[in-house]
């Protein structure tokens, strides 16, 4: 079987609900970022033969095959389709397992990979929330009931339960944020993020025309003291706004060849995909799915966790990274070491292929070998693939 490598990434900096983003329609977003891509690759534009894309609230703006959309208002040619794909939180990283699957089989040699989500202007769960307001129901079926009674299905309760299982207390969680801050401050301060953001020339909601080309919701002035201070979700709990993923608009897109496609269209590969996973698990908890898909992962692919030199372990709440790194006993410095989804936002869908652009860009920085990336997703599960950098 033919090999799965990313040949280019790209990604634009993230946007804050309501921030440098909010004016741009989803599919425009997604195409800037297909674009420059495509731009930045080198690529024949008719080459590509597929856009698969991942996007964790299809409705409204990003509605009616948000992938077909973005291609066209990117201005690649007609002849590329595209198609949409809806794993929650984990949607671009599944887009990346599909591409490369694609093009292992050799039925295609060039996919792109990507994602997108507006969270200003589809917030996050108008799909059935929006529905069920005006009587059409909810996802949630008898079945599921009668299976999981007076069990909700809720992220803010998942993390509080992951924060009760491993014993992390708010001062843990508020450490591991602040530090999430910080390493993204010094990642853009350094320019480690040039290689993978795309420029963007946008008008603000202020009728303002700015290059975004920085991670909006990075707080370079971050102090533990601040964060220490932000008030909690829930009463009694441990999980505050500081220590959650940040609302975010963005977009992401990774080209995958095989080696017919690197060949045929004089593509050097930034890393070939070594292995990919993805897991169900409890779906009351939620948040867990990441740590036995890892071990998952590596048990397939005959690897220990020393192996990996860099993880990208999405921050869609503190504890998510924290108990993963406790029962893996994985090596904090090798974590998240631009900062993560707490610092830089977390634009649902669009986010597994924002971290793998990140990843890939990290090992080149490093030169390292092998990274893994894995997140949490809706309803109990999570998606790991490991790469190696070449």
């Amino acid at each position: 079987m033919a090999e799965a490598y990313i040949a280019a990434v790209a990604r634009s900096a993230g946007g804050k609900r309501g921030g440098r983003l909010a004016a741009v329609h989803p599919a425009d977003l997604a195409g800037k970022v297909l674009a420059g891509l495509v731009e930045r690759s080198g690529i024949d534009p008719s080459a590509v033969e597929d856009v698969i894309m991942g996007c964790a609230c299809p409705g409204g703006e990003q509605g009616a095959n948000i992938a077909r959309n973005a291609v066209l208002a990117s201005g690649l040619p007609e002849s590329v389709p595209g198609t949409h794909v809806d794993r929650q939180c984990g949607s671009s990283q599944q887009a990346l397992h599909f591409a490369a699957a694609t093009v292992m089989s050799g039925v295609q040699d060039v996919v792109i990979a990507a994602g997108v989500e507006s969270m200003t202007r589809v917030p996050m769960g108008l799909p059935w929330t929006l529905p069920a307001k005006h009587g059409f129901g909810s996802y949630r079926s008898p079945g599921i009931e009668a299976r999981y009674p007076n069990q909700p299905f809720s992220q803010f309760g998942g993390a509080e339960m992951l924060a009760k299982k491993y014993g992390l207390t708010r001062d843990v969680l508020d450490a591991y944020s602040f530090e999430s801050h910080r390493r993204a401050a010094a990642a853009t301060q350094a320019g480690k993020f040039d290689a993978e953001i795309i420029p963007l020339e946008v008008v603000t909601p202020e009728g303002e025309t700015v290059v975004h080309k920085v991670d909006e919701g990075i707080r370079f002035d971050a102090s533990l003291d601040r964060i220490a201070s932000v008030k909690l979700l829930a009463e009694g709990g441990v999980i505050s706004a500081a220590s959650a993923s940040q609302i975010c608009d963005g977009a992401a897109a990774l080209l995958v060849v095989n080696e017919r496609g690197l060949k045929a269209h004089g593509l050097t590969p930034l890393a070939r995909v070594h292995q990919m996973t993805v897991l169900g698990h409890d779906p009351v908890i939620m948040l867990e799915a990441p740590i036995p898909a890892t071990e998952k992962a590596l048990a397939r692919a005959g690897m220990k966790l020393s192996d990996i030199d860099l993880y990208e372990v999405n921050e869609a709440f503190a504890p998510v990274p924290l108990a993963w790194t406790q029962v893996l006993d994985a090596d904090p410095a090798r974590l998240n070491v631009h900062g993560g989804a707490i610092a830089l936002g977390h634009p649902l869908g669009g986010s597994g292929a924002k971290l793998m652009a990140t990843l890939v860009s990290a090992l080149h920085d490093r030169r390292a070998r092998y990274g893994l990336q894995t997140m949490c997703e809706a309803g109990g599960m999570a998606n790991v693939t490991i790469v190696e950098r070449l």
